[in-house]
């Protein structure tokens, strides 16, 4: 793919960002998670957000090595059940989660969006499939999207806090575990149990379905199959492509053709795309004992919005991103008696990725590929005393290798190794958790001629770097009144410095720069406080938290000022990677509450807020930040029909980073309707859903492209989700 070029007034900073918490807005009734991909719970809850919490103490459980109800996690869990997944699913991980407290999305086209966590995305957030990493190349570049369909989710789980050390230090920020049913937890009841989901949206003109089978086949095992497809056309927007200030310049060129983008409205070309998925699972259940397997085959093929360019001299390129991913997965699950440990747990997987970057006349560009796998094995406590915990260790493998135009890293390895430790206690109206973990990292490059004629040294010898990141975290909560608790935790976060921030040298296509790595890079360090207030018992459920956290060592990119020349004759701004003091601090609202029952209805309604702002020191506001956001939802529900209408206030982002442009706040209108034909079954559901109703033009701060593509127009949707 060659390097499109950006007009100097509209070029986007490609800097890294920083950490986020998500919170559940939604009831954690509908909220059973496993955030170590491999401990089972009981199935969640259907029904609808505005009813599907009891008046009683909520029962939910909630799973980190540890069994524990939702109001005792200090950092915070945001949940999507299946029935939320029937309503909120896209084609990308980061649409989908993008309306949870504190989680934003990266926008890069309708296909490759990654969640945002309070500002952090790329390597800071780690991206799970059942507690296993996505194992892609996908936080290497923002138009890289992950090798995860959420259409073939049960469940995903943003989670924040003390648990997140079992993940990794790259988990600095977070993580989002999506959890899928490919290595079967439970033996059906029925000769066969299937799901599936069918969805269509008028925006894109979007197919979508997924059909999961699973089979007892007798001897305790189960056979499980599944498949899921989507396709999509040119997303239509709600209004011009470029922002008002673009198109001012284009409309001032002498260039007949730069004048024409200025009228560019209502379809994102070269967005269309297809995602395809095939997976099939064998598993031995028999109670806690849990052992199984299971091989899948990731496709796509997307199209990257355009970066239209304001210079006649630079043509715009129109790349497409073709690619697979295969994988297999393996967990096994063994009960320990009655002793110290009542289970034993290990998950694992091992993948092969590859994309091509496919030019505009049909040559590959670059081709990016990684394979390696990740392990982890835990050793759960019996709760003794209220005092119970899980420890472990997770070892991870990747090589990395590219080819091509857009080659700017060497081949590369990292080797990590990881010992961890999570534990809780009840005292009283007091439960405190505690983690830590300890980390021993490996980062190679090999030596590379094509890397060194760029002009660098990184790419003359082959060059190593070792670190030990080490991270610890403690908090405690207390119930000064009846269902209501206040929680206070500290935490210190290690992280060692990715192969992308050590070894980069050469043309990065996705922020439009010319990156130079650093390889004398130290671990990035943080030191966290976050004051919580939870109530999650009876009609009202309150998750509320302000946090403040400091870096003495922040690894982001700058500009340098100077460009470099490439062999077709352009030139691309040069970025380096730096170290340097940075600050962030906001706060996460999420409450739901019923209001009763009036007009023959039972209405209920739901309130999501967040905020962050974040400071580089001798830099200034770190890039990308998201602006103030509220959203408020009234709900109503009447036998077997739910309803839904939601307003969202997204505030302008005028506190902005070097290079980077400010951005309009909007208004969006959604509303929906769901139909439970049968309350016996619950998981049969049609939906209709109309999304930004009025058509508004909307850009998302946190997105590189978002003067040129602006978010989806009026989408109305209808799902289907069937459950037999």
């Amino acid at each position: 793919m060659k390097i499109r070029l950006l007009s100097t007034a509209a070029l986007a900073a490609s800097l890294p960002a920083y950490p986020a918490l998500a919170q559940q807005a939604n009831p954690p009734a509908v909220a059973d998670t496993i955030a170590n991909g491999g401990a089972e719970t009981d199935p969640p809850v259907p029904g609808n957000a505005a009813n599907a919490h009891p008046d009683s103490d909520n029962h939910a459980i909630v799973v980190t090595g540890v069994k524990r109800t939702a109001g005792d996690i200090l950092g915070g869990v945001s949940v999507i059940d299946a029935q939320e997944l029937s309503r909120e699913v896209r084609p990308s991980i980061g649409e989908t989660l993008k309306d949870q407290p504190g989680v934003t999305a990266s926008s890069f086209g309708p296909t490759a969006s990654r969640p945002i966590l309070r500002g952090l995305q790329g390597e800071r957030v780690r991206v799970l499939v059942d507690g296993i990493g996505s194992l892609d190349l996908s936080s290497s570049d923002p138009d890289h999207a992950p090798a995860i369909n959420p259409l073939t989710a049960e469940r995903i789980e943003v989670l924040r806090g003390p648990s997140a050390l079992l993940f990794g230090s790259s988990a600095i920020g977070g993580v989002v575990n999506v959890i899928d049913a490919r290595i079967p937890r439970h033996v059906p009841d029925k000769p066969v149990s299937a799901n599936a989901l069918l969805s269509y949206g008028t925006a894109a003109n979007e197919r979508s379905g997924n059909l999961s089978v699973d089979v007892p086949l007798g001897g305790n095992f189960v056979a499980h199959a599944d498949g899921a497809y989507s396709k999509y056309d040119d997303l239509r927007v709600g209004g011009y492509l470029l922002t008002p200030n673009l198109r001012t310049q284009a409309l001032a060129s002498t260039d007949p053709d730069i004048q024409a983008l200025a009228n560019l409205k209502d379809k994102l070309p070269n967005t269309g795309g297809r995602i395809a998925d095939v997976a099939g699972g064998l598993a031995y259940v028999d109670g806690d004992l849990n052992v199984g397997l299971s091989v899948a085959r990731h496709s796509f093929r997307y199209g990257v919005p355009i970066r239209f360019s304001l210079d006649p001299n630079v043509e715009a390129e129109a790349p497409t991103i073709d690619g697979q991913q295969t994988r297999a997965d393996a967990r096994v699950n063994i009960p320990l008696g009655d002793g110290l440990f009542k289970l034993f747990e290990f998950r694992g997987g091992i993948a092969k990725y590859r994309h091509n970057e496919i030019e505009d006349d049909g040559s590959i560009g670059t081709v990016f590929r990684t394979r390696g796998g990740e392990l982890r094995a835990d050793v759960v406590q019996k709760d003794r005393g209220g005092w119970t915990g899980t420890s472990g260790v997770q070892y991870l493998s990747q090589r990395v290798h590219l080819v091509g135009e857009e080659k700017y890293l060497p081949d590369s390895r990292v080797r990590q190794t990881g010992l961890f430790t999570m534990q809780s206690f009840v005292l009283g109206k007091v439960r405190g958790e505690g983690g830590a973990r300890v980390e021993f990292a490996k980062l190679n490059a090999d030596a590379d001629g094509e890397i060194a004629a760029h002009g660098g040294a990184i790419g003359t010898t082959a060059l190593s770097r070792s670190f030990t990141p080490i991270s610890a975290s403690l908090g405690a909560n207390y119930e000064f009144a009846p269902g209501w608790r206040a929680g206070l935790s500290l935490s210190h976060s290690e992280r060692a410095p990715s192969v992308d921030e050590l070894f980069s040298q050469g043309p990065h296509g996705g922020s439009q720069s010319f990156l130079f790595g650093n390889p004398d890079l130290s671990k990035e360090k943080s030191n966290s406080g976050e004051l919580s207030v939870h109530h999650l018992v009876g009609p009202l459920h309150v998750q509320a938290s302000v946090y403040y956290s400091r870096f003495p060592n922040f690894i982001y990119l700058a500009p340098t000022g100077t460009s470099q020349l490439l062999e077709d004759g352009h030139s691309l701004p040069i970025y380096d990677y730096r170290q340097g003091k940075a600050r962030y601090y906001g706060f996460e609202l999420g409450a739901d509450a019923k209001l009763g029952k009036a007009l023959g209805l039972n209405w209920g309604t739901e309130v999501v807020a967040d905020a962050v702002r974040a400071s580089i020191r001798d830099f200034g506001p770190a890039p990308q930040i998201p602006p103030f956001r509220v959203l408020g939802a009234l709900t109503a529900s009447r036998g077997q029909v739910d309803g839904r209408f939601e307003v969202e206030r997204v505030s302008a982002q005028h506190r902005t980073a070097v290079n980077e442009t400010d951005t309009a706040g909007y208004t969006l209108v959604n509303a929906s309707l769901d139909w439970h034909p049968y309350a016996a079954n619950p998981e049969l559901t049609f939906s209709l859903q109309g999304n930004n109703l009025f058509d508004v033009t909307a850009r998302r701060h946190s997105s590189f492209l978002k003067d040129y593509a602006p978010l989806s127009g009026r989408d109305i949707r209808l799902t289907a989700r069937l459950g037999f």
